[in-house]
């Protein structure tokens, strides 16, 4: 059997070395001059490659259409990643929130391994070399067609060309035209894990500021509903929010009913608690022990230890408190309104920034139109998905990595 897999990411690699494995002559075509290149920007250059808690539990993890993935998570484990780094001299660690890394903090090493792995497996690489489309005939794969016109047949072709995020490393959305001219759906394209825009009035002065430990609620004001809520890092900047915490909410936010009317009649709102370690009756107790110790400063010298320095101007000008009024004569009202404002400090959401700058690509090939066991398509014989092109997206934490192989593998054995 012949088979051609497009795409030499982390989803293409595996497809091609577990189709190897199965006896399967495999030519791998990339269109950059080395593979994985994507890998080498994940996880800030470190690579999280996936996630340490129970494979059964990663569905959890997936908000973009996770049970599509329950056969392919099965077929190959986060264990199974694992083991073969560990295998090839690649020792990993576990960090907080059980994400997975190399001890050399190098995604380097984790690129060089599964390339290592490909050569193994004896998989012939076609480099720098594009894919025009996938050839058919009476709804069966034939071949591909290449940039150059050039025709290759085949028995099977295993489409693992990424998304449209980082466009720079080849995803620049190949994969969805050739499903589509073959007939398959795509699911609108947009970038999940991706920050957030936001008012500007009060995200500009707060630029550059990051904030640890705080909780967020994202809220549907219009119908009183609790779209996510999430604790952890965020960071403000000149066009709004990003951080974890903030491309979390993203792939929550994207799938919320009727999204962009709301947001373009500003009804989601970000509510942010400063404070989440206390309750309000606690941090009245803290603002009057400040106040008492700072009794005779002006107001807008009296927060120092209660907020970080980029904070205090927004805080006292919200409080719609004089700033020069001495701390002594601030009343239990005007107190009131500044413990509302570090409990429930309002941010109006006003979109999604584009795709190219999200993690990962949410939409693609309709999962309707593949089958979950094997990722071949429903409607063209011998034509199978992998990785980011399908309608599958997680949150951060190596989960995203994981559906590649996972993925990448079950439509190479298949």
């Amino acid at each position: 059997m012949k088979v051609i897999v497009i795409g030499g990411g982390p989803a293409g690699m595996l497809a091609s070395i577990a189709a190897a494995q199965n006896g399967d002559e495999v030519i791998l075509i990339e269109k950059n001059s080395i593979l994985g290149k994507k890998i080498l920007v994940t996880g800030k250059g470190r690579c999280n490659l996936t996630n340490n808690i129970d494979i059964g539990e990663f569905i959890k993890n997936v908000p973009g259409n996770g049970k599509f993935l329950y056969s392919a998570f099965k077929n190959y484990t986060n264990r199974d990643i694992i083991d073969l780094m560990e295998k090839n001299g690649v020792k990993t660690k576990v960090e907080r929130g059980n994400r997975v890394f190399p001890v050399s903090d190098k995604a380097e090493d984790v690129r060089k391994t599964l390339e290592k792995e490909v050569k193994k497996a004896g998989i012939k690489i076609k480099y720098s070399t594009e894919v025009k489309g996938v050839l058919v005939d009476n709804k069966k794969v034939k071949g591909v067609l290449l940039a150059n016109n050039e025709k290759l047949s085949c028995d099977k072709v295993i489409i693992a060309t990424g998304g449209k995020s980082y466009s720079g490393t080849g995803s620049t959305g190949d994969g969805y035209k050739m499903a589509e001219y073959v007939g398959h759906t795509i699911e609108r394209i947009r970038g999940s894990l991706v920050p957030l825009e936001a008012e500007k009035s009060i995200c500009g002065k707060l630029q550059g500021l990051s904030l640890r430990n705080v909780r967020i609620a994202i809220k549907d004001v219009l119908n009183n509903k609790t779209v996510y809520e999430d604790f952890g890092e965020m960071l403000f900047t000149h066009f709004g929010l990003s951080g974890p915490i903030i491309l979390s909410s993203s792939a929550h936010l994207l799938r919320y009913k009727n999204i962009d009317i709301l947001l373009k009649e500003k009804n989601i709102k970000l509510y942010l608690d400063l404070k989440p370690a206390l309750s309000e009756q606690e941090l009245d107790k803290r603002i009057v022990r400040d106040f008492d110790e700072y009794k005779n400063k002006e107001y807008k010298n009296s927060l120092d230890k209660l907020l970080p320095k980029k904070m205090i101007d927004v805080i006292v000008e919200l409080s719609k408190i004089p700033p020069t009024k001495k701390v002594n004569e601030i009343t239990k009202e005007e107190r009131r309104r500044i413990i509302s404002l570090l409990k429930k400090f309002e941010i109006g959401i006003t979109g999604f920034r584009s795709v190219e700058e999200a993690i990962v690509t949410a939409g693609g090939v309709s999962i309707k139109e593949i089958n979950p066991k094997t990722m071949e398509s429903k409607i063209v014989q011998g034509l199978f998905f992998a990785g980011e092109v399908i309608d599958v997206d997680a949150y951060t934490g190596g989960f995203n990595l994981q559906i590649a192989y996972s993925t990448g593998f079950t439509a190479g054995i298949s």
